[in-house]
């Protein structure tokens, strides 16, 4: 047996980049010292890809289910016993098909305790639609399958930590989706995530404003002064440490982002184009406020590279040791609640 955590990972489009950053993530040795991996798909689709990613030596051991895990080796879960046609770089409804199956297994394991995060590659959110996954994304399927009242699309790295107050909805909708008790609600699930995922004692929160020059007191808008005024003021009568309202384009120009542990956006462009201009190759999406952990690389499918062995494993890797960090973290926090003393002198030695 193995204390290592079990880290499941979900394959995502059987037709994209996922498996092949998979393989080359699985393909370091060095990973086994950490955790022990489990992908949820099947080993005719991933000696398919394998193939194509010229890993040769990689193997998976075919299991059941978690508890057969082999520790120190790439485990895979089949899940469907039909063949599958690949048609790479093709957007396809097989393609949907099977990255639901994957994903939906994964999931269940990770609700039940079997596996202790998850690690999702990259699907299409068209062609996954189905009659379970009538979401826009990965972040609202696992918060309703968690039963959250909220969670936060949280882009992480070491440099940036940006999270959002809209997700995944049209630009027309999003003034109207902009509540003082949305923003406060964002604001409460990011101040704790960074004090028990990654022991940030006294967390610092810049907000951003929604209009230009964020809203230059009323003259471009109200909403600065009707909705996110009042929801920081409130944040703050909570003991978080929110500033603000920031322009978004000089914020990130100027670097003032780097004042900060972290930034909340109000809509998912805001905050996702300078995060991966600043930090794309080691940027990691993590859902912060559900009962379990999940992480993902901070990029999509990639269509146009898929097969040509061209895809950076990078993120996805830093995904998959954010998941194990974050488990752990968590962990410690939960031994450490009897010794505030203790907690208290480990976060700040990790500030």
């Amino acid at each position: 047996m193995s204390d290592k955590l079990k880290i499941g990972i979900s394959i995502g489009d059987v037709n994209g980049i996922g498996l092949e950053i998979i393989i080359k993530t699985l393909a370091d040795s060095k990973i086994y010292d950490y955790c022990t991996p489990i992908v949820y798909g099947h080993t005719k689709v991933a000696s398919f890809h394998r193939r194509a990613t010229h890993v040769n030596e990689l193997n998976f051991l075919v299991i059941n289910d978690p508890s057969q895990t082999h520790f120190r080796k790439p485990n895979m879960i089949n899940c469907w016993d039909e063949d599958v046609k690949i048609e790479l770089g093709q957007v396809t409804e097989t393609g949907g098909k099977y990255a639901f199956k994957s994903l939906e297994r994964a999931v269940y394991d990770l609700k039940e305790g079997y596996i202790d995060a998850l690690v999702t590659a990259p699907i299409n959110k068209d062609n996954i639609q189905n009659d379970k996954f009538n979401f826009p994304g990965h972040t609202e399927y696992l918060q309703q399958y968690d039963g959250a009242a909220e969670s936060l699309m949280f882009l992480v790295s070491d440099t940036l930590r940006v999270g959002v107050v809209t997700g995944h909805i049209p630009v027309s909708k999003i003034a109207e989706s902009i509540t003082a008790e949305k923003i406060l609600a964002k604001l409460k699930l990011m101040n704790h995530s960074l004090q028990n995922d990654f022991w940030v004692r006294k967390p610092k929160i810049a907000v951003l404003g929604l209009n230009p020059h964020a809203g230059d007191n009323g003259l471009i808008g109200s909403e600065e002064k009707e909705i996110i005024i009042p929801a920081i003021e409130e944040a703050r009568n909570n003991n978080i440490l929110a500033f603000g309202p920031y322009s978004a384009d000089g914020f990130f120009a100027n670097g003032t982002y780097l004042q900060f542990d972290a930034v909340l956006a109000m809509y998912h462009d805001q905050g996702l184009i300078p995060f991966k201009q600043i930090a794309f190759e080691s940027g990691v999406n993590f859902t912060a406020g559900l009962n379990f952990v999940r992480t993902s690389p901070d990029h999509g499918t990639a269509y146009d590279i898929a097969g040509k062995n061209q895809a950076s494993e990078i993120s996805f890797r830093e995904a998959l040791f954010t998941a194990i960090h974050i488990v752990k973290h968590r962990r410690e926090g939960l031994e450490l609640n009897e010794n505030p003393l203790a907690f208290s002198k480990l976060s700040r030695d990790r500030d």
